[in-house]
C-alpha cells in the first residue's frame, strides 16, 4: 500500500470501475451491450459476476464510482477499494504458491532452509516484480487468477485430476486468454487420467482406456460451460458475448509491441520502409504515416512485408505448439513433462498470437517458476526469461516518480533469483553463457538511454516511440531465444529419454 500511494491511475482504474457499474446497475442482458465508455466489458462471464459481487462491497466506499456515467470517475475511496480488492484475491494466490511448493521434489540437500527449492518457489512467485507492478501499481486481478491456474497444476501434480480439470474449465471462464495453454491440460488429462496404464517403453495400453474418465471430464467443462454461458445463450446473445471476448480489430499489435515475433516483423518492416525511401523505391505519398507507431490501438497494415490476418496468426500459433504437444502425448514425463509442455505453449501464443499484451508473458513465466528449481537447465533459461520479460514491462510505469520504484523492485527480484538459483545448483554449470550475460547486461544501457538521454534530445518530439521501439525489439530477441532454447531443451531430453528406452 505504501508503494501503491505513489503510482500513477492507470486506464485500468477506469475499466474497472466502469465494470462494476455496469454489472450492479444494468440487468444481465445488457452487460455485453453497454457501451457509454469506451472500456466496454470484453472478459468472460464468470470475471463479470466477479465483478457484480464487488460492486456491492464497493457502494459502502463510495456509491458514486458504481455510475455508469461518471467516466474516468475517481476518489480516494474509489482507489483505495480498488487497491484493497486485489490483495484480498491475491489470498487464493498464496494458498495457490503454498500447494506448489509441496510440489516440488525436496530430494535436493540444502542446509540451510533458504536453500531449499521450496523456499526458493515461494519467493519467486509471490515476490514475482512482474506480477507486483501489473496487479498492485498498475492494477489489474491478475493474482487470483493466476492463483486458480497454479492451483489446478498443483492438484494435477498430486494425480487428483478431476480437481485440476475443475480450476482449469474455471479459469478459462474468467478470463479466456487461458484458452492458449489449453493443449497441454487436454492432452495431459487424456494421457494420464484415461489412459489407466502405459506399456514399460512409456507407449499407451490402448485397451486401458477409460471412457468413464474421459465421461466425467467432460461433464466438468459442459457444466461450468452452461453455468457461465447458458444464461446468454438462453437468451440469443452468445454472438455478442463471443465478439466481446475476440475483437480482432484491434489490430495486430498493442500500442506498446508486446517483445514476440511480429514487433522484430514490424520492426524489419519498418526499416525496409525507410531503405525504400532513401533508394527512391517506395511512393512517399503512399505511405501512411506511422502506422504501427503511433501508439495507438487500431489496425493497420506493413508498406513492404506482407500484412498479417487474425487466420495467419492462429496458424502460427498452432504449428507452433504442436511440437510441444507432440511431446507431452508420445513421452508425457509426468507433471514436468506437462510443466514444459504448459510453459511452450504459453510462449508460443505470446510469440505468435494476436494482439498480444506485454502482461501476458507472465503467463509462462509463473508456471516456469516451478521448473526453474528443478533442473539448471531450466533456471537458466528462466533467469533470461523472466529478466526480459520484466524489463519489457516498465514502460507500463512511465510517470517520473515510479521510475526508481520499479528499478528498485526490479533489481530486488533479479539479485535474489540469480543468488539463490545460483546456490541451489552451484555444484553444476553456470547457469549462463557468456554471451548471454552480456545481452541481459545491456539492459542497462538500454534503460539509461530510454529513461534518461532520450527524453533530453529533440528526438522526442518527433519520435516519442522509439523508447518503446528499442525496448520492444530488444527484449523480443530475448524472449525469442528463449523459447527456441527451451523448446531445443525439450526435445533433446525426449530424444534422450526414448534412447535409453530402447
Amino acid at each position: 500500500l505504501l508503494i501503491e500511494t505513489f503510482c500513477s491511475y492507470s486506464t485500468d482504474f477506469e475499466v474497472h470501475r466502469n465494470w462494476l457499474a455496469i454489472t450492479h446497475n444494468l440487468p444481465l442482458s445488457q452487460w455485453y451491450y453497454e457501451a457509454t465508455s469506451e472500456w466496454t466489458l470484453d472478459y468472460p462471464p464468470f470475471f463479470a459476476w466477479f465483478e457484480y459481487a464487488l460492486s456491492h462491497v464497493a457502494k459502502y466506499f463510495d456509491p458514486k464510482m458504481l455510475v455508469i456515467e461518471n467516466l474516468n470517475y475517481t476518489s480516494h475511496a474509489t482507489i483505495f477499494f480498488q487497491r484493497f480488492s486485489v490483495i484480498f484475491t491475491d489470498i487464493l494466490f498464496i494458498y495457490a504458491v503454498r500447494e506448489c511448493c509441496r510440489c516440488v521434489n525436496g530430494k535436493r540437500a540444502a542446509k540451510d532452509i533458504l536453500e531449499k527449492p521450496a523456499f526458493i518457489l515461494a519467493v519467486l512467485l509471490l515476490w514475482n516484480f512482474g506480477l507486483l507492478i501489473v496487479d498492485h501499481i498498475h492494477f489489474q486481478y491478475n493474482g487470483f487468477l493466476f492463483g486458480l491456474m497454479l492451483l489446478s497444476v498443483a492438484r494435477l501434480c498430486q494425480k487428483r485430476y478431476l480437481e485440476g480439470a475443475l480450476l482449469f474449465a474455471v479459469l478459462l471462464h474468467f478470463k479466456h486468454i487461458y484458452v492458449y495453454v489449453a493443449p497441454a491440460y487436454g492432452i495431459y488429462l487424456l494421457r494420464s487420467y484415461c489412459f489407466t496404464a502405459n506399456h514399460a517403453d512409456g507407449s499407451l495400453k490402448w485397451r486401458s482406456f477409460s471412457f468413464l474418465h474421459l465421461t466425467l471430464l467432460g461433464l466438468i467443462v459442459c457444466l461450468v460451460s452452461a453455468l457461465s454461458l447458458g444464461p446468454f445463450i438462453v437468451l440469443g446473445q452468445l454472438p455478442q458475448v463471443i465478439s466481446r471476448l475476440f475483437p480482432f480489430k484491434r489490430g495486430l499489435c498493442h500500442a506498446y509491441w508486446a517483445p514476440n515475433f511480429w514487433a522484430l516483423y514490424n520492426a524489419m518492416d519498418k526499416a525496409l520502409t525507410i531503405f525504400g525511401l532513401q533508394c527512391n523505391f517506395l511512393d512517399p505519398t503512399k505511405i501512411p504515416k506511422a502506422s504501427m507507431t503511433g501508439g495507438l490501438v487500431q489496425e493497420f497494415q506493413h508498406t513492404v512485408l506482407p500484412s498479417v490476418t487474425p487466420l495467419a496468426t492462429l496458424i502460427c500459433t498452432f504449428l507452433s505448439i504442436l511440437p510441444s504437444v507432440f511431446c507431452l502425448w508420445f513421452k508425457p514425463q509426468g507433471p514436468r513433462g506437462f510443466l514444459q509442455c504448459l510453459v511452450l505453449c504459453a510462449l508460443s501464443s505470446f510469440m505468435f498470437g494476436w494482439h498480444v499484451h506485454e502482461k501476458a508473458i507472465l503467463l509462462a513465466i509463473l508456471p516456469f517458476s516451478l521448473l526453474s528449481v528443478q533442473r539448471a537447465k531450466d533456471a537458466g533459461i528462466y533467469l533470461i526469461l523472466t529478466t526480459i520479460g520484466h524489463f519489457s514491462l516498465f514502460p507500463l510505469l512511465f510517470t517520473p516518480p515510479e521510475l526508481p520504484i520499479k528499478i528498485l523492485l526490479m533489481l530486488l527480484f533479479t539479485v535474489y533469483s540469480f543468488s539463490s538459483l545460483k546456490s541451489l545448483f552451484r555444484r553444476e554449470r553456470p547457469l549462463l553463457n557468456w554471451l548471454e550475460t552480456i545481452y541481459l547486461v545491456q539492459l542497462v544501457p538500454l534503460e539509461i538511454f530510454c529513461e534518461i538521454i532520450f527524453p533530453l534530445t529533440p528526438w522526442k518530439q518527433h519520435f516519442p516511440f522509439v523508447p518503446l521501439l528499442l525496448t520492444s525489439v530488444y527484449c523480443a530477441l530475448g524472449v525469442t531465444y528463449a523459447w527456441l532454447k527451451l523448446y531445443v531443451s525439450v526435445l533433446t531430453e525426449r530424444i534422450s529419454v526414448r534412447q535409453k528406452a530402447e
